[in-house]
């Protein structure tokens, strides 16, 4: 009998991520409202700024990110060794891993949450232990009362992804009130931008007093990058410095930073792109309640809709009319934000469906 090669015992149970899906419909119409992706393509500027770098991608890219790391600090007025890149928010989450995950630690998280969490927190090592919401919102007091010796690094994802709900100021800060000073939190702000509840807490105005405490942010989704993966992380520097020794060599290419730069310096001009968004995530949201759905306030790129049981007949009916969204079998489907006309084919397939969660 010929030997196999060995692997971890991880990847027996490991299923893969899977990215949001593209479908078809009749006449060939496609809606692509599964991955919260922006609707809009880069600013002129960013483009111009990606066709000059791109006319040296046979060089090595700034394995430091130092241009880019600069310009994030200035954007953000904190020191720039408190600034660590990676490959996208994604990437430096696995680095973050990387540093503080091993065999006898714990990784906490809220349930459901961003889908890479577990599978990352199982490769890093660590045990998982994921705290189930409660109205759809993290419950920041059943995590706290869930820490122990062993819990390492705690995600708090917010506005969370997949439901687009928020935790206040008042109810975060009582919860890190309540974290152990050895034990990291990292808040998970991929979709900041699109925040407009003056009760939510900017981590950035949070991390100084609180060495334990690091934000993470994306170039992915309000910035239009998703498809050059760019994020990075806010933190002591003692807590950035041991991630960035995590860092793949030139993990970040060398256009993804000169966009990221041109990016941040057109930020005023994004920003009204990202407003166009948020009035759309009303609308639809709107909508949806006028057609008898349950639709929990949304303070992200996408509206969260509950099915249970119901779940993949519903995103089955979107598939049939070209509109995907991503569904998560037994508890929902997440709808992205997209172009008005994207948005408009979804709530014509909502209104048709025969029932309501």
């Amino acid at each position: 009998m010929s030997a196999t090669p060995r692997f971890r015992s991880v990847l027996d149970r490991f299923v893969a991520y899977k990215p949001g899906k593209t479908v078809t419909g009749p006449g060939g119409r496609s809606f692509k409202l599964s991955s919260n992706e922006s609707p809009y393509g880069p600013l002129p500027s960013v483009l111009e700024a990606i066709t000059e770098a791109g006319r040296q991608v046979n060089r090595y890219p700034d394995n430091s990110c130092s241009e880019l790391i600069a310009e994030i600090a200035r954007h953000h007025r904190v020191p720039e060794e408190q600034v660590t890149v990676g490959c996208g928010s994604v990437g430096v989450t696995q680095m973050l891993l990387e540093a503080v995950g091993e065999p006898g630690s714990e990784v906490m998280y809220a349930w459901r949450s961003f889908e890479a969490y577990p599978l990352l927190v199982s490769l890093s090592g660590a045990a998982a232990v994921q705290v189930p919401l409660r109205d759809e919102r993290h419950d920041l007091a059943a995590m706290a009362d869930a820490i122990t010796a062993q819990t390492r690094l705690i995600f708090v994802c917010n506005p969370n992804n997949p439901t687009g709900t928020v935790v206040g100021a008042a109810e975060l800060e009582a919860f890190l009130d309540r974290v152990p000073a050895d034990c990291l939190v990292v808040l998970d702000e991929a979709y900041r931008e699109y925040v407009r509840d003056t009760d939510v807490s900017d981590g950035l105005m949070l991390y100084p007093q609180r060495p334990n405490l690091v934000v993470l942010r994306t170039f992915s989704k309000a910035y239009g990058l998703a498809g050059l993966r760019i994020g990075y992380l806010v933190g002591h520097p003692l807590v950035a410095a041991a991630v960035r020794k995590t860092y793949l060599p030139f993990t970040v290419n060398s256009v993804a930073q000169a966009a990221g730069i041109a990016s941040l310096r057109a930020e005023d001009e994004l920003l009204e792109r990202v407003e166009l968004t948020v009035k759309e995530r009303e609308r639809v949201r709107g909508a949806l309640l006028v057609q008898g759905w349950t639709v929990p306030a949304s303070e992200a790129n996408f509206v969260w809709l509950r099915l249970g049981e119901d779940t993949m007949a519903f995103s089955a009916a979107c598939d049939a009319a070209g509109v995907s969204v991503r569904p998560f079998a037994g508890d929902g489907v997440r709808v992205s934000i997209g172009s008005p006309d994207d948005n408009d084919a979804f709530l014509a397939v909502a209104e048709s469906y025969p029932t309501r969660n």
